[in-house]
């Protein structure tokens, strides 16, 4: 993927790397779980998975470490998600061009339509953790082959 990028892009390719977390990330892990705020596939999965960053795919997708999760959390709170916009969801990343993913209570992953998370407008982009992981997936494939992005 990186072959030919700064011909292409007039700049050198960032990282894009899956980083294995570290002591702090696996605490915050445990913090989000015990707190009850985190799906637990999301704890999981952090078990596992310090962050994701693949920042040359489009604009870039990101997974935030859960550091970053529950320190987002702790400085703002939840976003509201859901029918009726009362559940409270965590930001856990972004797609690098401004719009945040935020899952919520039942393990849905949602995607805010604009960059605020004041009032959010959400749209669903997968049912849990492993469809959201997978959809990332594709969007890598399909960039690497065609240098399109997926829809996330």
């Amino acid at each position: 993927m990186t072959d030919g990028f700064e011909r292409r892009h007039g700049f050198p390719p960032g990282a894009n790397e899956v980083r294995p977390p570290v002591p702090a990330d696996r605490t915050a892990a445990r913090t989000l779980a015990r707190l009850g705020i985190a799906p637990a596939d999301l704890v999981t999965f952090y078990d596992s998975v310090g962050e994701i960053a693949w920042e040359d795919v489009g604009n870039g997708y990101f997974v935030d470490s859960a550091a970053d999760v529950l320190l987002r959390f702790q400085q703002y709170g939840t976003v509201d998600v859901g029918a009726d916009q009362n559940n409270g969801g965590l930001v856990i990343g972004s797609n690098g061009g401004g719009l945040s993913y935020v899952a919520s209570p039942d393990g849905a992953i949602h995607r805010t339509r604009t960059t605020t998370l004041d009032e959010p407008e959400l749209d669903r982009v997968a049912d849990d953790l492993r469809q959201f992981l997978e959809t990332l997936e594709q969007s890598l494939t399909r960039f690497a082959t065609t240098d399109e992005p997926g829809f996330l």
